[in-house]
């Protein structure tokens, strides 16, 4: 089956097939800013710019990084292969919407 939403409820996703999956705001916000374009690639000064609302430096890369790591943990069947949140190397990330078995 296609991963096609998640709906945020309460401070936590709901996968298609109803399974929680507790995430913070920010997590969310890059989330949903992924999922509005599958497919396109946002680099580090893209995701910051657009979730975090204010100017990016160099030091910011390190921020996105772990949010979406935290993220493919929570959302990833293997978050060492993931299905979604996909990086592109030398560019940034792309969510793709994966078939999940």
């Amino acid at each position: 089956k296609l991963l096609k939403s998640f709906e945020k409820v309460m401070g936590e996703l709901r996968e298609g097939a109803g399974n929680k999956v507790e995430v913070s705001d920010l997590e969310y916000k890059i989330l949903r800013l992924m999922m509005q374009h599958p497919g396109k690639i946002f680099s580090t000064q893209n995701i910051y710019e657009s979730v975090w609302r204010e100017p990016y430096f160099y030091t910011c890369g390190n921020t996105v990084m772990v949010h979406i790591r935290k993220l493919r943990t929570k959302i990833e069947p293997d978050p060492q292969k993931p299905q979604y949140i996909k990086t592109v190397w030398g560019k940034g990330y792309r969510f793709e919407d994966a078939t999940v078995d």
